[in-house]
């Protein structure tokens, strides 16, 4: 046993300080500070340029402009329209020379029409609060064209009390989903990104150290199997302390951030109202597709004596990974589908399309165990036939890159 904690040791530290982690990590981390003060640093540039929200506003009738302004006044946007007497050649020279952003023509000749004119087309910016300005300025208008009154108008535009209702015992309501959605996506990602990462270090590890000769050197004092799960633990013991180190840098960056968002973020994305159970069961997931997908990359990088042929032997597990994601993602927005119901049971799509479904829906507690107990025991079939497989193929040399080689290196285990 006290080998076994060398070697722990050994896959742990390694891999936390290498500079390739420490600068993914601080990178990460920084990023995640980054995005939840993007506003904080909009505004500090918005302060350094109080014309930036200045419309300007060409009209042939005050009175148009005078209807802009107090539309966007009840709007409360941050838009300032004001009237301008240049022409539009004059107007589009100063958009060009950066005097100016933008600018409106309104008109009006049996109805209302009107212009914006900006430096880019894209639909980021003011236009989509100006155009929703304009429209409703249009219906007023048209309300008093008409002999309508206020009640009248507002009778008009009320929206119908539409209410959907699942007959599923299993299903949300609408506000639960729109709720566990954003977290599940969330979680789905992390355990994407980890069953992704960390089983490759662990095939790369071990290629490493058979390149190197190293790997001689290891099993002539340790056996193969205990070499092969004190790799596991111990990588995987460092992916989840950098999982928990994003995490909490995560949630500190939305609730420091001192912004008007952070309580939308933590409303639209679930985090305000989470069951235990959901993160309980991320975890759960989370180790066991590691361990899944940990044992299949260490036996198969056990198989190459180069790291330049890790890629192209792991690319079978890496297309089982993007066919989970792809299932879990689209069952985001059809949780009860045929397709994601059965592939929640498959094991090697379990870590992400049945945490999806624990997720998105009520289920009940018989299907997330018996999905965790397929999964254990196809961890435990897998691990005996990897540790088989690992056995012999750290002392196969020379080229390896198909997975027939996997007979060769449990007939070499075998003789060991």
């Amino acid at each position: 046993m006290h080998s076994f904690w060398i070697i722990f040791k050994q896959a742990f530290l390694t891999k936390a300080k290498t500079k390739s982690f420490i600068i993914t990590t601080i990178l990460v981390v920084a990023s995640f500070f980054l995005l939840a003060n993007v506003s904080n640093i909009i505004a500090i540039f918005d302060e350094k340029q109080p014309d930036e929200n200045v419309l300007h506003v060409w009209s042939e009738e005050i009175k148009l402009l005078e209807s802009l302004q107090v539309q966007l006044a009840l709007m409360e946007a941050d838009i300032e329209a004001v009237p301008t007497y240049l022409t539009e050649t004059e107007l589009q020279e100063s958009i060009t020379e950066g005097t100016i952003d933008d600018y409106l023509v309104l008109t009006r000749n049996k109805q209302l029409a009107a212009r914006y004119v900006s430096k880019s087309a894209s639909e980021l910016g003011s236009g989509n609060k100006i155009e929703e300005a304009v429209q409703a300025i249009h219906t007023a208008t048209t309300a008093e064209s008409l002999g309508l009154d206020n009640r009248q108008v507002n009778q008009l535009f009320m929206p119908v009390d539409f209410e959907r209702q699942a007959v599923s015992e299993s299903s949300k309501s609408q506000e639960e989903l729109s709720q566990a959605r954003g977290l599940v996506y969330v979680l789905i990602m992390l355990i994407y990104i980890a069953v992704i990462y960390y089983p490759n270090m662990i095939a790369m590890e071990v290629a490493t150290e058979k390149s190197s000769r190293v790997m001689e050197i290891l099993i002539s004092s340790v056996s193969p199997v205990k070499h092969m799960f004190a790799k596991i633990a111990g990588i995987g013991s460092l992916g989840i302390l950098q999982m928990l180190t994003f995490g909490t840098a995560g949630y500190l960056a939305i609730k420091t951030a001192g912004t008007n968002l952070t309580e939308g973020i933590f409303s639209v994305m679930g985090f305000s109202e989470v069951k235990i159970s959901t993160f309980l069961f991320a975890i759960l997931f989370f180790l066991l597709g590691y361990f899944l997908y940990a044992v299949l990359a260490a036996l198969l990088g056990s198989l190459v004596s180069r790291t330049e042929d890790v890629q192209q032997l792991m690319l079978p597990m890496m297309i089982l990974i993007i066919i989970a994601s792809l299932i879990a993602f689209s069952g985001i927005t059809i949780p009860e589908a045929g397709f994601v119901t059965v592939s929640s049971f498959i094991p090697f799509f379990a870590p992400l399309v049945m945490f999806l479904r624990v997720g998105m829906l009520d289920l009940p507690l018989w299907e997330p165990l018996l999905s965790i107990a397929i999964m254990l025991v196809t961890i435990g079939i897998l691990g005996w036939f990897g540790a088989r497989i690992y056995r012999g193929g750290v002392l196969m040399y020379g080229s390896s890159q198909s997975l027939k080689d996997i007979r060769k290196a449990i007939r070499l285990g075998n003789k060991k």
